[in-house]
């Protein structure tokens, strides 16, 4: 697992709305979102940043083989890059960003374990 992927510190630590992923804010505004800024635009971006994660999660989970792992399964993480994720994360994105996703053909399952 790549340094750049753990978060550097919890205190400031955000979890993707979308896939779960766990980093600082700093890192999230430096790099993205390993998974999702292809879309969702996080990279230099302090408003998406704040609008796509969230510092309200519960448990983590640290997936060195994510195709390998049936908890990434479970966790429907399998397809993602290593690193450490949530198992769950309180919060929605915004309906601008779920539009944009659907006319991408992305499907959002919220990961906020309360609304199912």
């Amino acid at each position: 697992m790549s340094v750049e992927i753990i978060p550097k510190e919890l205190r400031t630590a955000r979890a993707c709305l979308v896939c779960s992923l766990i980093k600082s804010f700093e890192q999230f505004e430096f790099d993205g979102c390993d998974n999702c800024d292809e879309f969702l635009r996080m990279k230099n971006n302090r408003e998406n940043i704040y609008d796509c994660t969230s510092s309200k999660f519960e448990g983590m989970i640290a997936l060195m083989s994510p195709k390998d792992s049936w908890v990434a399964k479970w966790q429907r993480t399998d397809r993602f890059t290593k690193g450490i994720y949530a198992i769950s994360v309180a919060g929605r994105l915004p309906n601008s960003v779920i539009r944009e996703m659907k006319s991408r053909g992305i499907v959002y399952r919220s990961r906020d374990m309360t609304n199912r």
